[in-house]
């Protein structure tokens, strides 16, 4: 087998490694610099469902659920430093494109709501 044909067939199992691995030093990067992000005023968000909020949530983090967040873009001042959590990341991941293309500039995807709590 030459190595097109093995790239072709293999190349989503690639792309699949490559995007954990990027959720995984993108949470990373976020958990480090935390610390300073809360001492800076950034505000910490978490787009689960209020159901999964109340089951469990780290301490000093909003609830605005994904499905609400284009309809209380007001509660977050553009000026802030946002963010986000989920439960895996993916939510929180399509939050922050949506705060992004409303014009937010300081928008972080920490990954899962328990990276809070690092």
């Amino acid at each position: 087998m030459n190595f097109g044909n093995y790239f072709e067939q293999y190349w989503p199992f690639l792309g699949l490694a490559i995007w954990v691995a990027y959720k995984w030093w993108n949470s990373k990067r976020v958990i480090d610099m935390l610390p300073s992000l809360k001492k800076n005023g950034a505000l910490l968000v978490d787009v689960r469902t209020a159901a999964e909020f109340a089951n469990a949530n780290a301490p000093g983090t909003i609830n605005i659920p994904l499905q609400e967040l284009g309809e209380r873009l007001n509660e977050l001042p553009k000026s802030s430093t946002v963010v986000l959590c989920c439960a895996s990341g993916t939510r929180s991941g399509m939050a922050k494109l949506l705060l992004m293309k409303n014009g937010y500039k300081e928008v972080l995807n920490i990954g899962t709501w328990s990276n809070f709590l690092k």
